[in-house]
């Protein structure tokens, strides 16, 4: 008797269930009527919106960029990209994946741009190697300490070695992996975001997890 009562305290009830249901539907209800006055002019319909979705897309692009300011003003550059966007939204219900799909490709643009201004720089200081500021260069990497496995990790260095991971991961990959696992993002709206199915989402976060755990095998 006591363990059906144990399992009945874990595992929801209809009406908690229906209440849950009945709640997003609401929510739903109210972010269709902001999108649709957003769309018609309403620029306080807009600024709503924003707030509503400023934290989930500050914390992807974060996930994405690493950096608390290349994400907040890339957040922005998304946000203002959107408003001017709005008539080109067709499905007003989906403004969710349809403004974090604006996120990522924006994430992903600012990524490639930045590999390439970094490519740029090592290039440009390679040609001080004769004077020995090549090698000043290459001892100054992140990771040199962290070669000492007897040194435990603090728990800067490990977020530090996990977000090492994420960015070396498959763009695919780490987009389903931050939305999905970390955003905690419903498979659909992933799958939407990505542009493929919910069993593409599914794999790319198993391999995601999959390359992490191996990368960080190290670590622990």
């Amino acid at each position: 008797m006591t363990g059906v009562y144990q399992m009945s305290q874990r595992l929801p009830n209809d009406a908690s269930v229906s209440a849950t249901a009945s709640e997003q539907a609401i929510q739903a209800a109210e972010e269709l009527a902001l999108v649709l006055a957003a769309k018609a002019g309403d620029r306080a319909a807009f600024g709503r919106l924003a707030q509503l979705y400023q934290r989930p897309c500050a914390s992807v692009a974060l996930r994405l960029l690493g950096s608390t300011h290349d994400a907040s003003e890339l957040v922005q550059d998304a946000l203002l990209k959107a408003y001017r966007s709005l008539p080109q939204l067709n499905q007003s219900e989906r403004f969710g994946p349809w403004l974090m799909r604006i996120v990522t490709n924006l994430a992903l643009n600012f990524r490639r741009s930045r590999v390439r201004r970094q490519a740029l720089s090592l290039e440009q200081t390679a040609g001080g190697t004769e004077s020995g500021e090549g090698e000043d260069l290459r001892s100054s990497l992140p990771g040199r300490e962290m070669d000492a496995p007897e040194r435990p990790l603090t728990s800067a260095e490990l977020g530090v070695a996990i977000q090492q991971a994420l960015d070396d991961l498959p763009e695919k990959q780490r987009l389903a992996l931050v939305m999905f696992a970390i955003e905690k993002m419903p498979q659909k709206d992933v799958a939407e975001v990505l542009e493929c199915s919910v069993e593409a989402v599914k794999w790319h976060v198993f391999m995601a997890r999959k390359q992490i755990r191996k990368q960080l095998a190290g670590y622990f």
